[in-house]
């Protein structure tokens, strides 16, 4: 196994990661969330052409996360639409089209004023970031890190679950996004100033989504 490698920096910062407890939220690959059932938040595996993928970490409390968040009116209902926006209030990320992965199924419906409601992961492109920012919604100042999907479920303390999802989401982004199933190891903070990942971003690359694509785990 190769050494994964990162800055001093970086180290001082996974120093502090603080892992939240796992929800036990059902993961549901490749199924539609089934009618009547609401979408109450959408979250994105964001891949690197090298593989990797975006993680936040809150340098405050040290708690990881994928780039998402909660479907907004302005969403129109549209998970793709949701993710797209919280990955530019978030991280400052432009995306590419969303794949639908499957979903996580909230039995007890914290994110759903106590009742039932569906989870969605989706697989993009990470285009480019800009400059970094605090989220407008929260005031969090997130830290944006690049790092193997494995080691993202690790730093998300998701587990065995958490890796089934992965797992879809690289052979979504290996097939749609042409990224190799191997990721680099290397941890990388994105520059504070932005770059550019995929070559040829432009602006209103995020718009779409593909709510048929249903890879399993």
């Amino acid at each position: 196994m190769s050494r994964i490698e990162y800055s001093a920096e970086i180290a001082e910062l996974l120093g502090r990661v603080r892992r939240r407890p796992t929800a036990g939220w059902p993961w549901r690959p490749g199924e539609q969330v089934p009618a009547g059932l609401p979408v109450k938040q959408s979250w994105g595996w964001l891949f690197a052409p090298d593989g990797r993928v975006l993680t936040l970490v809150n340098p405050k409390d040290g708690v990881v996360s994928l780039p998402g968040g909660s479907l907004e009116p302005e969403d129109a209902g549209d998970p793709g639409s949701a993710l797209a926006r919280e990955a530019a209030e978030e991280a400052q990320a432009l995306i590419g089209m969303p794949y639908y992965l499957g979903y996580l199924y909230d039995r007890v419906g914290s994110a759903n004023g106590g009742h039932e409601c569906a989870r969605v992961r989706m697989a993009a492109a990470l285009r480019a970031v800009g400059p970094s920012a605090p989220d407008p919604a929260s005031g969090r100042h997130y830290r944006r890190l690049l790092v193997a999907p494995g080691l993202a479920v690790e730093l998300l303390g998701w587990g065995a679950p958490g890796l089934r999802q992965a797992r879809a989401a690289v052979a979504t982004a290996v097939r749609r996004l042409g990224v190799p199933s191997a990721a680099d190891e290397t941890i990388e903070e994105l520059p504070a100033a932005g770059c550019e990942l995929f070559p040829g971003a432009a602006p209103g690359a995020a718009a779409g989504t593909a709510p048929g694509e249903s890879p399993t785990a």
